[in-house]
């Protein structure tokens, strides 16, 4: 077991977002935990992948175990895993309500509880999750107050454990994304979504991952909520 590179731990790793994360650690050396409910193993030896559903505590617990089985560190967990729910308030349903806290909030804490009780043990770290900049600036005909409850709480959160751990050697970021052109939104959607952001598009993922990446070597920022939308959360 060789813990000479460093290794980062990614959740809904499997496409979109997740996947260029991924990707980009790769890139740059690091070796990888990717999770996602129905992730496949890798042929690369330096991605042990991990399926589960996040927000079970025992798939969290998998996740840490074999990473630190495998590659004897964790120095980054990039929480990407989410669940986004466009519908009218008065419309969710119970199983609606319950998945979103599950997955969105349930996952952040099994995954992030594990990860940054081994950081602090080796005296270095760092969280950065995915939330959405519709947290500060909703948009009517987007309706998000699932999205809104679950990924506030984790900006929030953010905020928390990097006071909690900045002396720790632990820092805690986030990126609040706009709308990402990924599989998830149909092309005839995308004209009407680009408008959404002031600049006129869609985000890339590439934008997110470029984010990411910079929150993770910018050692003097914790407790950052990054935005990247396309001036969105700056006003319309």
């Amino acid at each position: 077991m060789s813990s000479s590179s460093k290794v980062v731990i990614v959740t809904g790793a499997s496409q979109g977002i997740g996947a260029g994360v991924v990707q980009a650690f790769r890139d740059r050396g690091y070796r990888v935990v990717a999770n996602s409910r129905n992730i496949k193993p890798s042929n690369d030896p330096d991605i042990l992948t991990v399926a589960g559903d996040i927000a079970e505590r025992e798939v969290a617990e998998r996740i840490v175990r074999e990473g630190l089985a495998k590659f004897g560190r964790i120095d980054t967990l990039v929480n990407n895993a989410g669940i986004f729910n466009a519908k009218p308030f008065t419309q969710y349903t119970q199983d609606d309500y319950a998945n979103a806290i599950a997955v969105n909030v349930g996952g952040f804490f099994n995954i992030t509880q594990l990860a940054v009780a081994e950081m602090e043990k080796q005296g270095s770290g760092h969280v950065v999750t995915i939330t959405t900049s519709l947290v500060d600036h909703a948009i009517d005909g987007v309706p998000s107050v699932l999205a809104s409850l679950t990924k506030g709480g984790l900006n929030a959160a953010t905020r928390s454990l990097a006071i909690e751990y900045a002396k720790r050697g632990v820092r805690v970021n986030a990126v609040s994304p706009g709308v990402i052109k990924t599989p998830m939104h149909a092309a005839e959607t995308h004209e009407w979504l680009s408008a959404l952001h002031p600049v006129g598009r869609m985000g890339d993922i590439g934008d997110v991952v470029q984010a990411v990446l910079y929150l993770d070597a910018a050692t003097f920022v914790t407790g950052e909520i990054l935005h990247v939308d396309g001036g969105q959360s700056a006003g319309h």
